[in-house]
């Protein structure tokens, strides 16, 4: 037992539950309920995470009205025919010994889609329009409200019936509860409305109502945005008088930040990297001072050790640390067994987490392409017959082949032709805000290491060398690297491709970024180069900037170009370019757009692929795979995924 996490590893009593320890997974969309329902894969997902050893991990939201029904791929908890669902996954994440709670949700007036695509109608404490879904939603009625408030009832009674051990009431994020407390929003003046006691009566009546549905036993909390980071949103202020008042009803709170209805809000949903560790650190401190009943914590708490210290500075009674067990389901065993140095930490890139959540699709994880797939993938499992495997190239998809394929019995060699492991990665990480990228590479050495991987540097591989090593399986992971660009080209204006920007070239002071990727390039070198002090303009060849983006990461860095005044211009194509003028073409009107006064032209175009040897290899009888952007350029997700899925049968 580790005797470095004292406060983590302690357990955690919440009303009549008590938690093996203080890491949480709390609620989070998945995209894996079938119809509506809870499905195997939901069940082994969170199995995965209850064997890991989590104490405690809160479901996603369930629906408790029909118009709730925010999204396609919700949980409904509206009819008894879903207590089955929930028996089977209490059943499964109990027998691990962890416990589950199930959040109870209706949105208000974040509604994203319903399930036939049309637009749906939403319902609020008063008519408002939804900025970031473009919304406007209806005020309920009286009876509408008493509706709603037996259907939080009937749903926590059917969840508790499954044997569920406890319901979350979701109050965070601007949905329905919130749109009551908050006066910019509630305008009525029929007793739900006006002060604050009447504002919290809506919250107030559910909690009332869910008590009596269900036995002395359940527990009830609350979650809360502290603060909705929005000029229209609930305040802090308001926030914690709200939980103060309603302390006595509660078994706990559960703090978070943010709001769904603007898209600044919308960034603490899931706080990409470039915020810190941790950062809602004294917003739950003040919360701590004035709550008698536990309080837990989310909010890029990605480490034990943050944790730890959070815990242990008496700040919160648990840590939230989703992503964190998205990446490594492992993680509270790791720390059990005083093995924090081997988690697979998170770097917050929200790529293959929410990012595929917002692409309707199931999350995952580009570290962990087993996440969310764990029936897809089940258990790594020894070959059947060792074999001699080289890996050539040294980026994340030849790095994580290498670790799965020994981790299997195979005997691996890495071969890179550099002199240091990593691929793109050590590039991407020296853009503003992206440092945390390099945790990818950190994560895959340590798993090299620990697999026992022969790594080899500054080898070039050819023919004769894979001839001479006599492997039965070579996995070609040379990567990609910048096309020469096609344009016209007339006087010496200085053109640099953006990997040359970052290996430490000089621009001139007056420079155009040319983003075809449309990804986190293009924005981070023009951030970069602004906070140097050059006027820079991003011209992206797509309808806006960071469209390949998950939405949170591409709002935080319109964010800071804008800050910065980097000039965007939408719809660029790069035609050609003179002694200082970069031509454009708009890719819908296919007129010309021009840059003056321009120094340099900094490319962020396409990639082609590095697959010359596997052309010097034809007709080799050699078992032979290609994958990540020697394959086709990609992104890190789909480098490792490939990876993993080839290793994983090899």
């Amino acid at each position: 037992m580790s005797t470095r996490f004292p406060h983590l590893l302690s357990p955690l009593q919440i009303g009549s539950v008590t938690l093996r320890n203080r890491i949480v997974s709390t609620g989070h969309d998945t995209v894996l309920p079938v119809d509506c329902q809870v499905s195997p894969a939901l069940i082994a997902y969170h199995q995965a995470r209850a064997r890991g050893g989590v104490g405690l991990i809160v479901l996603q939201v369930s629906g408790v009205h029909e118009s709730a029904l925010y999204t396609s791929h919700a949980l409904m908890a509206t009819d008894d025919g879903c207590i089955a669902g929930y028996r089977a996954l209490a059943t499964a994440v109990q027998a691990e010994g962890a416990r589950v709670f199930a959040q109870l949700f209706h949105p208000g007036s974040e509604i994203m889609e319903t399930a036939d695509g049309m637009q749906a109608v939403a319902y609020s404490a008063s008519r408002c329009a939804s900025e970031r879904f473009h919304v406007v939603a209806r005020a309920l009625t009286k009876a509408e409200i008493a509706e709603i408030v037996a259907g939080y009832a009937a749903a926590a009674r059917r969840i508790r019936t499954a044997g569920i051990d406890g319901v979350e009431i979701v109050a965070s994020h601007g949905y329905l509860p919130a749109q009551f407390l908050n006066p910019r929003l509630n305008q009525r003046s029929d007793g739900y409305g006006g002060d604050a006691a009447a504002r919290l009566r809506f919250l107030r009546e559910v909690v009332a109502a869910i008590r009596a549905e269900v036995d002395a036993d359940c527990v009830v909390g609350l979650r809360i945005s502290a603060g909705e980071c929005d000029a229209e949103g609930l305040e802090e202020g308001e926030a914690l008088a709200a939980c103060i008042a309603m302390q006595a009803e509660l078994d706990y709170v559960s703090l978070v930040a943010g709001t769904s209805a603007s898209l600044g809000g919308a960034v603490h949903i899931a706080p990409p990297m470039a915020y810190p560790a941790a950062y809602l650190a004294e917003q739950a401190r003040r919360f701590r001072r004035q709550l008698v009943i536990p309080l837990l914590l989310a909010g890029r708490i990605n480490q034990p050790q943050e944790a730890e210290q959070l815990l242990a500075d008496g700040v919160v009674d648990a840590c939230g640390m989703t992503r964190a067990l998205i990446c490594d389901p492992e993680l509270p065993n790791k720390v059990v067994l005083d093995q924090a140095d081997v988690i697979r930490a998170c770097i917050g890139c929200n790529q293959a987490c929410i990012g595929r959540f917002h692409r309707g699709l199931p999350i995952s994880c580009i570290q962990n392409p087993v996440s969310g797939r764990e029936l897809q993938f089940g258990t790594l499992t020894p070959a059947a017959r060792p074999r001699r495997v080289m890996v050539v190239g040294g980026g994340p998809a030849g790095m994580k082949a290498a670790v799965i394929a020994a981790q299997r019995g195979h005997q691996v060699t890495l071969y890179e032709a550099g002199n240091q492991l990593g691929g793109q990665v050590l590039l991407a990480q020296q853009l503003p805000g992206r440092a945390e990228f390099g945790g990818l590479l950190t994560n895959l050495q340590y798993e090299l290491q620990q697999a026992g991987v022969q790594v080899v540097l500054g080898q070039m591989v050819d023919r004769a060398l894979v001839l001479q090593q006599e492997a039965e399986v070579l996995i070609l992971a040379t990567g990609a690297r910048p096309a020469p660009p096609r344009l016209e080209i007339s006087g010496g204006m200085q053109i640099l491709d953006g990997w040359a920007l970052l290996r430490g070239t000089r621009p001139g002071s007056r420079v155009v970024v040319a983003d075809w990727r449309a990804d986190w390039v293009g924005p981070g070198l023009a951030i970069r180069l602004a906070q140097s002090g050059h006027q820079v303009t991003l011209a992206v060849n797509a309808t806006h900037m960071g469209q390949a983006l998950q939405m949170y990461v591409r709002d935080q860095l319109a964010a800071q170009l804008h800050r910065l005044q980097v000039t965007i211009i939408p719809y660029a194509r790069l035609y050609g370019v003179d002694e200082d003028t970069v031509y454009l073409q708009h890719t819908a009107s296919e007129e010309a757009m021009l840059c003056e006064g321009i120094d340099t032209l900094v490319l962020c175009q396409p990639l082609q692929p590095v697959d010359g040897l596997r052309q010097q290899l034809d007709g080799l009888a050699l078992e032979i795979h290609a994958i990540g952007d020697c394959l086709a350029p990609r992104t890190a997700e789909e480098a490792i995924y490939e990876a993993t899925r080839l290793a994983w049968r090899l």
